[in-house]
């Protein structure tokens, strides 16, 4: 089957087979939120991005062989269903370390910008990119076999940056951390998976730049 990462709250899963990872997204909660279910083909072992809501329905993908739930910033929208999650399969909870104090469940694993996480025998760089919230982060899979992955929580959406809410600083250091660590590093071909809504490339994207400088959201 064909991924197209078109997911809504209710209903089915979407699933990405790549040759080391399997990506199975799904829409929860009143805010549709994106979570995304990472697992490596070689050892099973799985990594949950955003256990935000709905924590049965979220246990119903991922089963009890979960060892990491990564939350991509301290909104908690994005975190709600965490303490479920975190207390059905024992899982190792992960974010960024500046916005982890801002998190109700502890953060076993807090995360920097350039640290490594792995799923299985598969590496995801953390990069920091601050503006939506202080210390928001997102997960980069370079595929080997294939073109990179992004996982950008709510840093990243077709047709523009996270909100900012009429900040003009905290727009000026989001859109140059999307710029200097998404844009100007990674092919166009980069998926990017938002934490909201369908998915977008960094192709897609790259023309509007100017745009979004302009507009200052």
């Amino acid at each position: 089957m064909t991924y197209h990462g078109a997911v809504k709250v209710g209903g089915p899963p979407d699933v990405r087979e790549l040759a080391h990872l399997i990506i199975t997204k799904i829409a929860v909660g009143p805010h549709d939120n994106n979570a995304y279910l990472l697992r490596c083909r070689a050892t099973d072992e799985q990594l949950l991005i955003d256990a935000a809501a709905e924590p049965e329905t979220l246990l119903e993908t991922v089963g009890p062989r979960l060892a990491t739930v990564v939350t991509t910033h301290r909104h908690h929208d994005h975190w709600a269903a965490l303490a479920g999650v975190v207390e059905a399969t024992g899982a190792t909870t992960a974010a960024g370390r500046i916005d982890a104090e801002a998190i109700d469940v502890p953060t076993a694993l807090p995360l920097d910008d350039g640290d490594v996480l792995r799923v299985g025998q598969v590496e995801l760089t953390v990069r920091q990119l601050t503006g939506h919230t202080p210390g928001a982060i997102v997960l980069v899979y370079d595929d080997p076999q294939g073109h990179p992955h992004v996982f950008t929580g709510d840093c990243l959406f077709p047709g523009g940056v996270g909100n900012t809410w009429g900040d003009p600083a905290a727009f000026d250091t989001l859109y140059r951390d999307v710029t200097a660590k998404l844009f100007d590093v990674l092919p166009d071909e980069t998926w990017i998976y938002p934490g909201h809504g369908g998915d977008t490339t960094l192709g897609t994207e790259r023309p509007h730049l100017p745009e979004w400088r302009t507009r200052g959201w």
